[in-house]
């Protein structure tokens, strides 16, 4: 049976916690999943954040650093190990993955946004696997995308992505952070929602940069643009393909090309 998205334009982005540090061995499930819809016909498109978790080990360090150039270098010894580590689950898939590095100001400058959009349709069209992340090596803390929440939602406009699917510790959004009494999952959320009421928390791990909060903002940033949006957790995602109906969806709005 095809898995579900099977045929389509999808944008998969997966948070530090769920790659980097022990959970790192959910890369090569993460990467059936992804070979699974690469298999089926769709495209594929996967954003990582890890880069500097995944560095900070090899630094002899304890946790994330707080100073800009330590964790430029961070990223730049965790990008490599990073991108090996999803080379190495592709290829017994036979799948070989691209990398692209971004900042936010290659996203809001039309000579590199049109080159990146250029660069990620052939890697498309060639049966190659983009794996997209900040470039932390060269980002500052004022011009950074802020979360790679953000980044993925802006890399699915860019590429005109029918789905975007949210990956994170947290299997859906809840009407509260979930561990508060009654608090419940919301299955979906339907275009232009305001979702008044609904207390939507800005908790985070101690390694990535994205809550509850940034997560709902790129779903909609990506909803506008004619992308459906599902939010859920990493370990979920082989379920879902399955049709299972775990996490929340948002609805897209309609446009010219559906």
């Amino acid at each position: 049976m095809p898995p579900r998205f099977a045929g389509t334009r999808v944008v998969v982005k997966v948070g530090s916690s769920s790659v980097s540090g022990d959970n790192a061995a959910q890369i090569p499930n993460l990467v059936d999943s992804l070979a699974r819809l690469h298999r089926s016909g769709s495209q594929v498109i996967l954003v990582s954040s890890g880069a500097i978790a995944t560095g900070v080990p090899f630094l002899k360090l304890d946790e994330r650093p707080d100073d800009l150039a330590t964790q430029q270098a961070a990223a730049a010894v965790g990008q490599n190990i990073l991108v090996n580590r999803y080379q190495r689950s592709l290829s017994v898939h036979e799948i070989i993955a691209g990398q692209v590095l971004l900042t936010a100001s290659d996203m809001e400058n039309p000579t590199p946004r049109g080159n990146a959009k250029r660069a990620i349709e052939r890697l498309l069209t060639l049966g190659i696997l983009p794996i997209i992340n900040e470039n932390d090596t060269v980002a500052t803390h004022e011009i950074r995308f802020g979360d790679n929440d953000r980044l993925a939602a802006l890399v699915a406009r860019l590429i005109h992505a029918d789905q975007l699917i949210l990956l994170s510790d947290v299997d859906a959004l809840y009407t509260a952070p979930p561990a508060t009494p009654g608090a419940t999952r919301i299955t979906h959320v339907a275009y232009g929602d305001e979702l008044e009421g609904v207390e939507i928390g800005a908790t985070q791990s101690g390694w990535g940069t994205g809550g509850a909060a940034t997560k709902v903002q790129a779903a909609r940033l990506a909803a506008e643009a004619g992308t459906e949006v599902l939010l859920t957790e990493t370990k979920l995602l082989a379920r879902v393909l399955d049709g299972e109906p775990h996490g929340t969806r948002f609805a897209a709005q309609a446009r010219a090309d559906r």
